[in-house]
């Protein structure tokens, strides 16, 4: 079973050379401590910056650097920062080449909730609706189930929807899984993590197809 740096971990192997990223809040963040240092990435975030890099080290933050979660982070060389407005088109404008999200519950058709819990006050969607309508990949990291043990990958999401039928892939803590017509395919297992829990843990149609590999991270 993998913990929230295995998950991101994971993910970073996903990421390409050359690719514009979008990470978002939670998980996501985590992504650009584990991604290959051969390959060159632009990590974009909605409130205006390109070319994030790793968190930066205690003691070693900078205020004023931050990223949309308003997490101190670092920039790379040649990282730029401008206003939200042009941060937004280049999200609408298709200029991002993958997406990674959180998400409270995605279902087998692929759409997704993750900005509202009914009764719970928030700030507002934020850049989540930009992201997922205007995103052709969109990977999300999250946990399999709840703090009560409760699926949250579902056939259909219970909580107010951000986008619809727009997931590709999701990483949980035991599983990869691709978003297809029939429901959650299960194209990878984390360590330790058999095929029998990833089916209890799964209240989506789950489809299982010849003997499902362990994770390589």
């Amino acid at each position: 079973m993998l913990d929230k740096n295995g998950i991101a971990k994971r993910i970073a192997k996903e990421v390409q050379d050359g690719f514009y990223v979008n990470l978002g809040i939670g998980i996501p963040t985590l992504v650009a401590n584990y991604v290959r240092d051969d390959i060159e990435v632009e990590f974009q975030s909605e409130n205006g910056v390109l070319g994030m890099g790793p968190f930066p080290f205690e003691g070693e933050e900078d205020a004023d650097i931050i990223n949309a979660g308003k997490q101190s982070i670092t920039t790379l060389p040649g990282a730029s920062f401008f206003d939200s407005a042009l941060s937004f088109s280049m999200i609408r404008g298709k200029h991002v080449d993958l997406t990674i999200l959180g998400a409270m519950e995605v279902a087998e058709n692929g759409d997704i909730a993750n900005w509202k819990i009914p009764g719970r006050m928030v700030k507002g969607m934020g850049g989540a609706m930009d992201l997922v309508a205007s995103a052709e990949n969109i990977i999300v990291a999250m946990m399999h189930t709840n703090k009560r043990g409760e699926s949250k990958l579902l056939k259909a999401c219970s909580l107010p929807l951000t986008g619809v039928g727009c997931v590709k892939r999701i990483v949980t803590n035991l599983a990869v899984l691709e978003v297809t017509d029939q429901g959650f395919k299960l194209l990878e297992r984390a360590p330790g993590v058999s095929v029998e829990t990833i089916k209890n843990a799964t209240e989506g149609t789950l489809i299982i197809e010849g003997e499902i590999p362990e994770m390589d991270i």
